[in-house]
This record gives structure tokens, C-alpha cells and sequence, in this order.
């Protein structure tokens, strides 16, 4: 059904009787723009109308580098690797697959650290300066998937944290500069070595000023190792001050491929373009602020380019796929938090996405005439070079299109005609291809759904544009709205869970449905041990990273569903430090991710110095209990923690060490495990 839009003031039953009618009307006029019937006595405002000129005669504007999506700098596909088949290659599908869904040109990764970023703990290549191992995490089999769906799609990495071998002890990677850029420029080729990637850029230090003399010694080194194809995005953060030092010192332009900006809020400055460098958006949108999802993401990627010159634009994020209450809940383009059902959700933010990577390809190129509406929304045209030609439009109202760190000043957006006048290359088209989406809380919402070809005559286009809508008009014809069977109902958690580790080799060495919060704990096979414990889940971060956000001081993994109140956790645990070493576990953990150092909750810890200790937050500062555990380093021990209505008790070895009332305690439930070693 195509979206009529039909205005009167005649009595409900006439007014039915007229929609009855006006459904038997063909959809579109003999040239191709959309008909919109009027009933009414009096005779309404006429809708305003402006003329818009479509040229390359005078020449192109800049070269399109695509849309693309993050996976890191917050753990936030950290669950995705655990989905059964076929949700899991269902949902990669919908991320990457070329004309079915998103069809993302871009993936950029975090290069792991082993610090918290957000919502979690990646694990580094090399946590000790000399250990690599490139088979640590999930973003290696992320990209490959990717890859696999699209051979062309252009692979970026950027790290977030560092190991604290780089520079023990201080805040930032650069004591020895030459020794981070070699161990940068060494996970991009293990990237290649041990898993056939190729990296296309590289990054420096997310949210971070720039160094200059380190980003001259990392093109340094990639030049070195025969790596001059990749090339450095700096600095991740703002246009300045990087932007101005490019100005004045010549060896730093040469190095520096790409500027790229976050949450720029669609403006470059003056200082970037006069670089003529690349301007790209390295990390933008945040989708959910409201809940009519896209409206942000339709109106950036417009505008960033119309406003900024910014020929790409990455979202934050590509997929919420980590536990819920971790913030910022479903900010992806498709949400999947429950592997243990195989639930996902396709959101808007993939359809939107469709309107332009469908449609042109890295290498088009826009338009000069790309501009504002005039009653307000946005164009932008591409084409190859070819003959070929796609334009989008969008009309988001201002409501719906701010992004959550957007700071515009109000604009309005009212139903307008807007006539195209194809001239130059284009002038002899006679039809083109539609897609339309609405958004906003409209009676009905339309997701990327294809309309009957527009017919053009001599040159001309008339579209009729309502408020939150989209429109593709391209000469592309491969355009697909791709499906899945419906995926699996949604179910919590499971009530009743077990893990004893033993599942032999596991994609990045991870043990399922565990999400490290800081630090990092890996799946390892004890073969040492001949007390029944081979299979283990071990903490292997023992010095605290160079941190982006931050951490706490223990290592921390959480498991289960917050919604629980009673609980019963049972652990076996072994400590390997002497003395300073430790262990806890804890229920009703109130936070987690970027505010897991703040959390509350029933925690309960046993010693290498042979006491326990019971506490009601994660920084110890109030103990509930405490007291002798007679706990040693190297031994196995089996610890119990159970929460009820009325109380939370914790044994050691079936031996019952302590007992408090719940009041002392916060109410909801999830839980971490965490060695202090």
C-alpha cells in the first residue's frame, strides 16, 4: 500500500467513503510524482514548492567513502559470537550482506587492550610484552564473517586501551614510542598472517589529544614493515587542535590519510578543510535517544556531508549484543542480547542504512548540488561516473533527529513539493528506482519498502515530501529488502545454569555467556591439575592497563539476568597469588560496564592471608562481615553464595562462614566473579 495522504473536514462517514475512493486512484501521475487529492469546502493552503538543479556539468564534489559501524570501544557485540545457528549468520546477514540489509561498506573494530571501554573488556594480542597470541577475542572471527559476505568491505582498527607493559605505572602509551606503534603495526599483521585480513586504516588513540611526534613514528613503522597501504585516521576525538598542527608541519599532513571527528553534529571547521584531507565521522549517532529509532541516523547521514563535507560516517554501535542494564541499552543498528534463545531484533537503523550503501558504492562520487531543502530536510546525489545516479532526501523533524550527544539549535520541517531538474550526464534518464521509509509516530511506519519505478519526463521529477520521510531515487535496480524466518521467541536467562568449561577449543578463547567487565579471563585447559579440574576459566590480566575509562582495580566478569532475586552461586575456585591474592563473587551487582567501579551489591571474598570478607559494594569501603576463612594460595576450594528475601549467607566448602540480614544489602540481582591476583 502506498502512503496517501488524504485531508478533510466532511462528516466520518463521508470521510471513510472518500478513502474507499481514493485507494482505486492510481499511485503515481503521468510523470512519475506522487498524486495527493484534496476534499474538502474550503480549499486548503497550497503546499510550498521548490525547484532543485541536479548537474555534473561543472564537475563532482568528493569522493563517497562509505557508511560503516563499530564493534568495540564498548564490548557491545561481546554476546553475538555465542548466538546459535542460523540466528547468528542471520543476523551478520542483516549487518553485511550487499543488497539485503545494512550492507555496510565499513567495520571498524577496537584493537583490544584488555581495558574497560563502556560496556566491557576486550582482550590485547600481546597482554605481556613477550606473549602474542592472535587468537584472543572475537573480533577477528567478526571480521572474517564480515568479509565472507563482503570481499570489498573496508576493515579499520583502532585501540581504546593499552597493555601496562607499554608504559607500567602511567596514564599513557607513549614512554617509548616506537615500541607501541611496532606493537600497533603487530596486530595488523597478525591480522594478516593468522587470518588472511587485510587492514585498511588504523587508528591512534580513541578520545584521546593527539600526539603528534607518536602518529609520524606509526607511519614510520608501517612504512617499515612494507604496510604503506594502510593508512592513519587521527585523531578520534575533535577537528582540533589536529586539524591546525596539520597546517604547519608537513611531515605530520603526509602522515595523516583521514581526519575523523566524533559526534560532530554534521560540521567540520575551516582549519580541516583547508587540510584536503579526508573528513570522516569515526563514531556518530547513538541511535535510542527517542523512540522513534533512525531519525537521527537518516538526518547525519545526509548532513554530514551537506553540512561538513564528510564523505563516511561510522555508527556507534553495530549491534547491541551485551547484557541488559549495561548502558546504553539497544544503541545498535540490530539488537541481539539473548544467544540463549536466538531473539534478535532487526531495528530501523538497518533500513536507513539500505537508502544509501545500496544504492552507491565507495568511490562515487556526490554532487555539487547537493544542499537543504528549503521548508527543511536534506539531499544528497551520487553517481559512478558511469551514468549512474542515486539520491537520497530525508525530512526528519527536529524531534526525532537528534542524536544523544546532538546540541542543534530547533529547526522547522513542513509538507513541501520539491521539483528535480535533471541536467548534464543525467538529463536523458527516463526512469528511476524508489525506496521510502517514515518514521516518527506516524499511524503507520514504512521500512525501506520499494515503490512503482518514477517515470521522468524531459529531465523533470515532482515528489510530494511529508514530515520524517525518506526517499531513495536511484538508477541502481540490484535494491533488496532481505528477510530472515522470524527469529525465536525471547526467554530470560536461564533459571537454572552450569558451566564447567569443558567445550575443547572456542572461538578468542571465551568462555560462553561470560562478559568481562575489566580486565580479562580466558577459557584454559589445566592439564597440571589432577584434582578434576582441567577445564577452567582463568584471569589472565595480573598488571592494570593504560585505561581509556575507569577501571576498577579487580578483575571483573558478570554472568546472568539482573531481574533475579533469590540466587544461589556456587563456584570452585583456586587463587595462584600467595598472600595478596583473592577471590570473590557477588549477586545484586547494581552496575556494571563504565560505572562497574561504583557498583553495590552482595559481595563475598575469600583471602590469600586466610580471612573472608563480606561487603556491600565492589570498593570494600562498607564490610558487612569478616573474619578466618583459613584460605591458602594453590588450593581449590569451593565457595557458595545464597541471596533470599531475608537474608544472603556465603559457605566455604559446605561450611557456613557467615550470615546477614538482606536489608544490609541492595535488591536486584546479577552477578560477577573475580580473582584479585
Amino acid at each position: 500500500m502506498f502512503p496517501y495522504k488524504v485531508w478533510t473536514n466532511r462528516l466520518r462517514a463521508e470521510g471513510r467513503l472518500l478513502l474507499w475512493l481514493l485507494l482505486l486512484l492510481p499511485p503515481l501521475s503521468a510523470t512519475g510524482s506522487f498524486i495527493s487529492r484534496y476534499f474538502s469546502k474550503t480549499s486548503p493552503s497550497p503546499t510550498p514548492t521548490s525547484k532543485i538543479i541536479l548537474d555534473d556539468a561543472a564537475g563532482l564534489g568528493r569522493v563517497f567513502d562509505g557508511i560503516g559501524a563499530m564493534s568495540g570501544g564498548s564490548a557491545a557485540s561481546r554476546l553475538l559470537i555465542n548466538y546459535p545457528e542460523p540466528q547468528r549468520s542471520e543476523i551478520l546477514d542483516y549487518l553485511f550482506k550487499p543488497n539485503f540489509g545494512a550492507s555496510l561498506h565499513m567495520l571498524k573494530v577496537k584493537v583490544g587492550g584488555d581495558g574497560l571501554t563502556t560496556d566491557g573488556t576486550e582482550p590485547s594480542h600481546m597482554p605481556h610484552r613477550d606473549e602474542e597470541t592472535y587468537s584472543r577475542g572475537y573480533e577477528w572471527w567478526l571480521m572474517k564473517e564480515a568479509k565472507k559476505r563482503n570481499p570489498n568491505i573496508t576493515l579499520i582498527g583502532l585501540p581504546w586501551s593499552f597493555p601496562g607493559w607499554l608504559n607500567p605505572g602511567r596514564s599513557d602509551p607513549y614512554a617509548n614510542m616506537t615500541m607501541t606503534a611496532l606493537y600497533v603495526v603487530s596486530w595488523i599483521l597478525g591480522a594478516k598472517k593468522h587470518h588472511k585480513l587485510d587492514i585498511d586504516y588504523i587508528g591512534i588513540w580513541n578520545d584521546r589529544e593527539p600526539e603528534n611526534q607518536y602518529i609520524k613514528t606509526l607511519r614510520k613503522v608501517l612504512n617499515q614493515k612494507q604496510l604503506n597501504r594502510v593508512k592513519i585516521i587521527a585523531n578520534d576525538q575533535f577537528w582540533q587542535p589536529l586539524s591546525a598542527f596539520l597546517q604547519f608541519d608537513p611531515v605530520l599532513l603526509d602522515a595523516v590519510e583521514v581526519i575523523g571527528a566524533h559526534y560532530p553534529g554534521t560540521k567540520s571547521d575551516n582549519d580541516s578543510l583547508k587540510t584536503n584531507k579526508k573528513l570522516w565521522s569515526t563514531e556518530d549517532s547513538s541511535f535510542f535517544k527517542v523512540e522513534e529509532v533512525g531519525g537521527c541516523w537518516a538526518h547525519i547521514l545526509n548532513q554530514n556531508y551537506v553540512n561538513g563535507q564528510m564523505t563516511s560516517t561510522i555508527a556507534w554501535n553495530l549491534v547491541a549484543s551485551h547484557y541488559p542494564r549495561i548502558p546504553p541499552e539497544r544503541d545498535g543498528m540490530l539488537t541481539a542480547k539473548e544467544p540463549w534463545s536466538g531473539h534478535y531484533v532487526v531495528e530501523n537503523p538497518i533500513w536507513i542504512t539500505a537508502h544509501t550503501t545500496q544504492f552507491a558504492q565507495p568511490g562515487w562520487q556526490y554532487l555539487k548540488t547537493v544542499g537543504f531543502l528549503k521548508y527543511g530536510g536534506s539531499y544528497v546525489a551520487l553517481t559512478d561516473g558511469l551514468g549512474n545516479l542515486t539520491i537520497i532526501i530525508e525530512t526528519m523533524s527536529y524531534p526525532i533527529s537528534q542524536c544523544k550527544k546532538d546540541h542543534a539549535s530547533f529547526f522547522q520541517v513542513t509538507d513541501q513539493i520539491i521539483i528535480f531538474s535533471l541536467q548534464g550526464t543525467f538529463k536523458s534518464l527516463t526512469m528511476l528506482q524508489i525506496w521510502y521509509s517514515r518514521l516518527g509516530k506516524q499511524s503507520r511506519n514504512y521500512s525501506f519498502e520499494k515503490q512503482k519505478p518514477l517515470l521522468i519526463n524531459d529531465g523533470t521529477i515532482t515528489l510530494k515530501l511529508g514530515l520524517d520521510e525518506v526517499y531513495t531515487l536511484t538508477t541502481i535496480t540490484t535494491g533488496q529488502k532481505g528477510s530472515h524466518p522470524t527469529p525465536p521467541e525471547s526467554r530470560p536467562f536461564p533459571s537454572n545454569y552450569e558451566e564447567n568449561f569443558n567445550f575443547g577449543q572456542t572461538r578468542g578463547n571465551i568462555a560462553p555467556q561470560f562478559a568481562d567487565q575489566t580486565g580479562v579471563f580466558e577459557y584454559f585447559m589445566n592439564d597440571q591439575d589432577t584434582s578434576g579440574h582441567f577445564f577452567t576459566f582463568r584471569q589472565q590480566v595480573t598488571q592494570r592497563p593504560i585505561t581509556w575509562a575507569d577501571d576498577a582495580d579487580q578483575t571483573i566478569s558478570i554472568i546472568g539476568d539482573h531481574n533475579w532475586k533469590d540466587i544461589k552461586i556456587t563456584c570452585d575456585v583456586y587463587i595462584e597469588t600467595p598472600v595478596t591474592g583473592g577471590i570473590f563473587i557477588a549477586g545484586r551487582v547494581n552496575q556494571a560496564g563504565s560505572s562497574i567501579r561504583s557498583a553495590q551489591g552482595v559481595f563475598f571474598w575469600i583471602l590469600a592471608n586466610g580471612t573472608y570478607e563480606v561487603t556491600s559494594d565492589l570498593a570494600s569501603v562498607r564490610v558487612i562481615e569478616k573474619g578466618i576463612a583459613n584460605v591458602t594460595a594453590e588450593q581449590w576450594y569451593t565457595i557458595t553464595l545464597i541471596i533470599s528475601e531475608t537474608s544472603a549467607y556465603g559457605l566455604l566448602n559446605d561450611t557456613v562462614l557467615w550470615n546477614a540480614p538482606i536489608n544490609s544489602f541492595p535488591k536486584k540481582d546479577s552477578y560477577s566473579l573475580s580473582p584479585l591476583e
